[in-house]
């Protein structure tokens, strides 16, 4: 199994900045991406950003330009650095771990952006 933590969500005002971190233990070695995804009220959770073991990025159109995704293998860590933040980037972030036979959710971490 592989656990997951995220952190460093919280409250900022529109055009702030925010950087989440998810923090994975466990049989990391059978973790091939990560990703971000997020679920605000009343809407399914969907998909933010992904990296890959190698390094490949793939983002939404809603968040490319603003949010980075990167990654500390050392640390076993992603982060999701997020720039000039919107009203309706407002939601509950969730890190995933996609392997080869199992994918693993965090406990999500609230970023609320006010207007």
């Amino acid at each position: 199994q592989v656990q997951l933590v995220e952190s460093g969500g919280g409250l900022v005002q529109a055009g702030g900045s925010l950087t989440l971190s998810c923090a994975a233990s466990g049989s990391i070695f059978s973790i091939n991406a990560m990703g971000w995804y997020r679920q605000a009220p009343g809407k399914q959770r969907e998909l933010v950003a992904t990296i890959t073991s190698g390094g490949s990025t793939n983002y939404a159109d809603s968040v490319r330009g603003r949010f980075t995704i990167s990654r500390d293998n050392a640390k076993n860590t992603v982060y999701l650095q997020m720039n000039n933040l919107k009203p309706e980037d407002t939601a509950v972030y969730y890190c995933r771990s996609i392997g080869r036979l199992h994918n693993y959710w965090g406990q999500g971490t609230q970023v609320t952006v006010s207007s």
